[in-house]
């Protein structure tokens, strides 16, 4: 894997690209918030779409009507808080409705709860007004029965993803059981992402029993709340931390750098820049961390 550090388009010439729109909290006002754009080929896909994701699309270059491709892991405000926009834009300016991959049961609960009261009474047609599918092409992930814990499977185009369930949220859920609704993504069964997550010591056996080549982890730099502390996720083992970033942290990760390097964590995530991983047989023979420098 190597760092480009130039803007991203949404095609290239078949390498994966992770490009972190942001990589801060909810909160953050230095990061933008965690959402990711995955690049492959003339396919892409935003993860999550939050408050302050169409102005990180702007800066990249990209408008939010520019989407076509749309998961969602969860309904807190940093990761549909742009929904409203997208889903209204596109009806009324571009006439498109970009495609969301979603199941029927998490359908309902980003409806009913967070985009009907901003959309449903726009229109109303034969006494009702619009409803989910007037706004969304809707794709359905498959079940993949053999996972340990919920998981689904999709493509877009040649761009393979497999979704895992986490523990999230509540603070109070002891397994991803009885949490609510939220996901992690793995990305053409190279690249683990956690999406949020408390600190689940099964998570990775689960879901990547045979490792991946790099983790994107959700990190909290204090222990307590619904996010995995740095603290629990230093107790991983060396093999994963040397391939690990930390992505969703606050504002004040500098004073946490040394700490995280004595770790053995490979760093932070970084925000607007390109995370290109080679074809496998390329990536096996290459170096494992590589800082672009003819693209900085």
């Amino acid at each position: 894997m190597r760092i480009v550090r130039r803007p991203p388009q949404l095609a290239n010439d078949g390498q994966l690209w992770l490009y972190f729109l942001g990589c801060g909290s909810a909160f953050s006002q230095r990061h933008f918030q965690t959402n990711l754009l995955i690049v492959k080929g003339d396919d892409h896909l935003l993860v999550d779409c939050g408050t302050t994701c169409s102005r990180a699309l702007r800066q990249a270059g990209l408008a939010i009507t520019d989407i076509r491709n749309v998961i969602i892991t969860h309904s807190h405000a940093d990761h549909v808080g742009g929904l409203e926009e997208m889903i209204l834009m596109n009806r009324y300016l571009t006439g498109h409705k970009p495609r969301i991959i979603i199941t029927p049961e998490y359908e309902r609960i980003l409806w009913n709860r967070t985009l009907r009261g901003g959309a449903e009474m726009n229109e109303v047609r034969n006494g009702r007004g619009l409803r989910f599918r007037d706004f969304w092409d809707v794709q359905r992930p498959r079940a993949k029965e053999s996972l340990p814990r919920d998981g689904r499977v999709f493509q877009v185009g040649n761009l393979k993803i497999r979704t895992f369930r986490t523990r999230h949220f509540p603070q109070q859920a002891r397994s991803w059981h009885d949490a609510m609704h939220s996901t992690g993504l793995v990305i053409d069964e190279r690249v683990f992402f956690s999406g949020d997550t408390q600190f689940d010591p099964t998570l990775l056996d689960e879901t990547v029993p045979d490792g991946a080549e790099w983790y994107y982890h959700d990190a909290q730099l204090f222990r307590g709340g619904i996010h995995a502390s740095l603290e629990e996720l230093e107790t991983l083992p060396e093999e994963v931390k040397h391939r690990m970033l930390l992505v969703h942290y606050g504002d004040n990760f500098e004073d946490y750098r040394k700490r995280v390097d004595t770790a053995g964590f490979a760093g932070f995530t970084e925000q607007g820049v390109i995370y290109e991983f080679p074809p496998p047989q390329i990536a096996r023979v290459e170096a494992p961390f590589v800082n672009d420098p003819e693209s900085a």
